[in-house]
């Protein structure tokens, strides 16, 4: 039998072990048919083989993130104006003047990644600030965490949304002390703007998710998780295009759909039957139990400090949110919840729990997201339920630390993020990015799981979370696979796997691990066929770039 492809290397994390070894990936197909020695990768040679020597750069399997966004992601990375350098409210307003006037052809003024906790006065921005500028043409802004938008006032006409509207369950119309409509849109609100300035070209469409597939193939990435995204973007789903593109061979990442959980079960089990591809299938359902820290809509045990008449509410109501799950649950659906409070972990803990009890379930893999804040009681539950903690350790780095401490208390600060202790509790962990409200890049992640550096790059958040590089890598590999049912397939390079491969320009476990954040993709190999290659000439390079 002669291969179609060996990659060899002195540095191929298998994910088997905790270090790399000296090996060789022998391919046939889009399987992976042997890892063995150098010497014997010989016997599979062939005329027609392609063989790829990387010396010191780390082999490893392909990444997967394990919670992103794939159509939002590319909206707000290839088609809206980026707003994350901005350090106040005026200066935010002048980039979008600036990419509105270098793109006339676009009727909505898109943006992203506007933080008002990175701002001097920390306060939300207001819709006159866009007005001055942009009077004529509609604009919405997500802000970094896409759970509250800013809108100037011919987006609030468009949407027909003025002082009398009415908001949306689970949604706040940001109000001044005058009553009078603010531009910012909390949760649910934004469906009022997006279910409108979202109405795509099916060519912008394509458009998009080829920029997602080239995106993804960049970073090492062959699988990702494309969660339902929240009411508010629900205008962008679209599965549909995912099956053209696979039909027509051109998904270049596996794509495992979680569409809405919301009570239609019906719905749920013919998407499972229609979608279920090597490269595209529907894996399960998610909601959301509530928003974010720094809204305010965090579902928490206890009052917000700095609002001591809330602790948030759950998207939906608690008996509503169990129902749903045990109904789910009864159909074998893996559940994934966004719980960032700690009152909305318990409250999909306790879920899950009672679905288990009624409907004698086991094994289903439900998930909780984020898992921003926990209540130290509900840290070995996770185990307990076998429930796996979906987490992003790059979001350590997504705002600064007191934009969690000041309204939580400083108290709370050792239960933020705390994936080592969940680690060591039983958990079993995942990890993705949120792209879009993160980079999609993994080894960002990885960066931050190791070093626990925060928003500034100076000091480490709770550093006593830090984890293994080795365990971190598998987080973000294997424990991807396992969330979807899928470790018999992917995550780890093994004989009779589906051939899903990364290599990077340089040995992650040589180097410090502030330099990972350095480190940058070579090659990935996606179901057998290469998708993505740097220049050759670099493939030799033996340090990160």
């Amino acid at each position: 039998m002669k291969a179609d492809l060996i990659l060899r290397g002195n540095k191929i994390f298998t994910g088997l072990a905790d270090q790399p070894e000296e090996a060789a990936v022998v391919i046939l197909g889009n399987k992976i048919v042997d890892v063995c020695s150098i010497e014997k990768s010989e016997d599979y040679a062939g005329e027609e083989t392609t063989v790829l020597t990387y010396h010191d750069q780390l082999i490893l399997p392909g990444f997967h993130d394990a919670h992103l966004h794939v159509i939002l992601g590319s909206l707000v990375e290839n088609f809206s104006v980026s707003l994350g350098e901005a350090r106040s409210e005026e200066e935010a307003a002048a980039i979008v003047k600036k990419y509105a006037d270098s793109h006339p052809e676009e009727e909505w003024i898109i943006g992203f990644g506007w933080d008002r906790n990175a701002w001097m006065n920390k306060k939300d921005p207001h819709k006159s600030s866009l007005d001055r500028l942009l009077p004529d043409r509609p604009v919405f802004l997500m802000n970094v965490e896409a759970h509250y938008g800013w809108a100037n006032s011919c987006a609030l006409e468009r949407a027909k949304i003025d002082n009398t509207t009415p908001a949306p369950d689970f949604g706040i119309i940001e109000k001044d002390e005058n009553g009078e409509v603010t531009g910012i849109l909390h949760e649910t609100a934004m469906v009022l703007i997006t279910r409108i300035a979202y109405r795509f070209s099916r060519e912008k469409q394509e458009a998009l998710l080829t920029a997602f597939l080239t995106h993804t193939a960049k970073h090492g990435i062959t699988s990702v998780d494309d969660l339902y995204a929240s009411r508010a973007n629900e205008a962008l789903e679209d599965f549909g295009l995912f099956k053209a593109f696979d039909e027509q061979g051109k998904l270049t990442t596996r794509i495992h759909l979680y569409p809405s959980m919301n009570g239609d079960i019906e719905r749920a089990k013919a998407l499972r039957d229609e979608f279920r591809s090597e490269k595209l299938q529907m894996s399960g359902l998610k909601q959301f139990i509530d928003g974010v820290v720094t809204g305010h809509t965090a579902y928490m045990l206890e009052p917000y400090r700095d609002k001591p008449g809330s602790h948030g509410e759950p998207a939906f109501p608690e008996e509503e949110i169990k129902k749903w799950v045990k109904k789910a649950d009864k159909e074998g659906f893996k559940i994934r919840f966004h719980a960032i409070g700690d009152r909305a972990i318990r409250l999909a803990l306790d879920s899950f729990m009672e679905a288990k009890k009624v409907n004698q379930t086991s094994g289903l893999r439900h998930a909780i997201e984020h898992v921003e804040v926990i209540h130290p009681a509900d840290i070995p539950r996770f185990a307990e339920v076998g429930a796996i903690a979906s987490m992003q350790p790059i979001h350590l780095a997504l705002m600064p630390k007191e934009s969690y401490t000041d309204v939580l208390g400083m108290e709370q600060s050792p239960y933020c993020y705390a994936i080592k202790t969940l680690q060591e509790a039983g958990a079993r962990l995942a990890f993705g990015s949120d792209f879009p409200v993160a980079p999609i890049n993994p080894l960002l992640g990885l960066h931050r799981a190791l070093t626990r550096m925060d928003y500034t790059g100076i000091e480490p958040w709770n550093e006593a979370e830090k984890i293994a590089l080795a365990d971190a890598i598998r987080s973000y590999t294997l424990g991807g696979a396992f969330g979807v049912h899928r470790e018999h397939e992917l995550g780890t390079l093994e004989r009779g796997k589906l051939a899903d491969i990364a290599v990077l320009d340089c040995d992650l476990f040589s180097i410090p691990a502030d330099e990972i954040k350095n480190a940058k993709t070579v090659l990935t190999v996606m179901d057998g066929k290469i998708v993505y290659e740097r220049e050759r000439m670099k493939r030799f390079a033996g340090s990160c770039s």
